[in-house]
């Protein structure tokens, strides 16, 4: 084949120059690819506004946890021009920086653009978690449960922070082991049951009387119960304060 002459080189020439302009119009360009956002840029404006929002949220919940903060990765093909002003972010949902989010990422400037980048929150923090697997009516002691870090943001039924909350109490459903336990799951053990005989102690001032009683109805420490005077066969209201003892006020 022969090589293109003079003139066939100079139409090429003429023909190329002709297509470059276009080629930047669409976005071939390296000045252009310098003129738009990175989606980098967009994770760490999410980045920064997620780290400021959930320590504000800890602090006006008076919440002692650590977090951690993960922003999904995003669409490297994004096209986002340039923004001439600071981008704005706000959240977009839901209404607390816990679990997953959405952050709304905004450009007011003069070629305005929103885009919505997704991220996932945990908060994290020591709860109480059952050591061993409990049946229904359990009581609770301290071998059984253990504090251990997990995310609230997961916890939608409650959890408990206090071991002392959950110790001496009993279950009132079964509870497997590495069960994080929430106060509804929980109740009094009962000090007095229904039919017990009891010691009532009726107090006026500095004197105290005792006498036999019986339970007409179940209770627990600081609970009022039915309790019936076996030598009177009047029933009063009484206090539970210990296994097998009410007391009245005279």
């Amino acid at each position: 084949m022969n090589a293109p002459t003079t003139l066939s080189r100079r139409m090429m020439a003429k023909s190329l120059l002709a297509v470059l302009p276009a080629l930047g119009l669409l976005g071939y360009s390296s000045l252009h690819a310098a003129q738009l956002t990175l989606p980098e840029e967009l994770i760490g404006a999410t980045e920064g506004f997620l780290e400021f929002a959930v320590e504000d949220y800890l602090k006006r919940s008076e919440i002692q946890a650590r977090h951690e903060i993960q922003v999904s990765p995003l669409d490297p093909r994004l096209r986002l021009a340039s923004c001439d002003s600071d981008l704005t972010q706000s959240l977009e949902s839901p209404t607390q920086p816990i679990g997953r989010v959405t952050v709304r990422v905004s450009c007011p400037g003069s070629t305005p653009w929103t885009v919505f980048v997704p991220a996932q929150v945990r908060i994290l923090r020591p709860v109480v978690v059952l050591k061993t697997p409990l049946k229904r009516g359990s009581p609770i002691g301290a071998d059984d449960i253990a504090l251990i870090e997990r995310d609230i943001g997961q916890l939608g039924r409650g959890y408990i922070t206090d071991p002392a909350q959950a110790v001496g109490k009993k279950l009132t459903r079964p509870a497997r082991v590495d069960q994080v336990l929430i106060p509804a799951q929980l109740s009094l053990v009962e000090s007095v049951k229904r039919g017990d005989q009891v010691v009532i102690a009726a107090r006026s001032g500095g004197i105290s009387v005792r006498m036999q009683g019986e339970a007409l109805s179940a209770g627990s420490l600081g609970q009022q119960i039915s309790v019936r005077n076996l030598s009177s066969q009047r029933v009063v209201r009484a206090r539970v304060v210990g296994p097998g003892q009410v007391e009245v006020e005279m």
